[in-house]
């Protein structure tokens, strides 16, 4: 049955007006964003099947453009509205950090870099700014790839620092095997920046490193 042909109380965007979208399902959620269904499907079925087909929600927003364009009533369009829609959840989240308090711990950050770094299948070595009085200013990826000493250039680190006239930074890193211990080469990068940062009288406030749902801290290990 067509959704239009539902009863107007148990439509997705009719409930989600009514009651706002906490009281909706996943499924009524994907089913608003897909807006129709594909031939034999309505909207909420396609969206019901896409869940069971990448096992959750999070594996649904997370998937390549090969594996989900590869499904059925799933084009080049839906995929870019979704990661139009996935960016700007993230711009929102960084705003709202930026006008938030200063980060006087790292756990003020963790739910943004959590949400920010936490999916990707590749390690990415990134740098959030601050300024003299600790609020958050900036937000940067600077490079991709396994983090050893050949692969993050404290040069390149320091002048993106300058160049966003921050005082301050808290580097961050993700682990894609999803365990956010630090290893040996993590422990050496962060003192080489450290000490480069601090030439240029930039303090390194934090190192976090994210895994699977967690954020270990280096400066709580007393690794800084």
């Amino acid at each position: 049955m067509k959704i239009h042909d539902w009863p107007a109380a148990e439509r997705p965007r009719e409930r989600l007006l009514a009651v706002g979208p906490r009281a909706l399902s996943e499924s009524e959620l994907l089913a608003i964003w897909l807006r129709c269904g594909t031939r034999g499907w309505n909207a909420v079925e396609l969206a019901r099947d896409l869940l069971i087909e990448f096992g959750s929600l999070r594996g649904l927003l997370g998937a390549d453009a090969e594996r989900l364009c590869g499904h059925r009533g799933i084009g080049p369009a839906r995929y870019a509205q979704l990661q139009a829609a996935l960016e700007l959840t993230r711009r929102h989240h960084l705003e709202t950090l930026k006008a938030g308090p200063p980060l006087t711990s790292p756990t003020l950050a963790r739910d943004y870099l959590l949400a920010e770094l936490r999916d990707r299948d590749y390690e990415v070595f990134c740098s959030l700014y601050l300024d003299s009085r600790h609020r958050v200013t900036g937000f940067e990826e600077l490079f991709r790839g396994t983090i050893d000493g050949a692969s993050v250039h404290p040069r390149e680190v320091v002048k993106r620092a300058l160049a966003c006239r921050a005082a301050a930074v808290i580097l961050v890193h993700n682990h894609p095997s999803g365990v956010a211990e630090p290893s040996h080469a993590d422990e050496r990068i962060t003192t080489r920046l450290r000490d480069a940062l601090a030439l240029v009288d930039i303090r390194v406030v934090d190192h976090l490193i994210i895994g699977e749902g967690t954020c270990t801290s280096l400066a709580e290990r007393g690794l800084l």
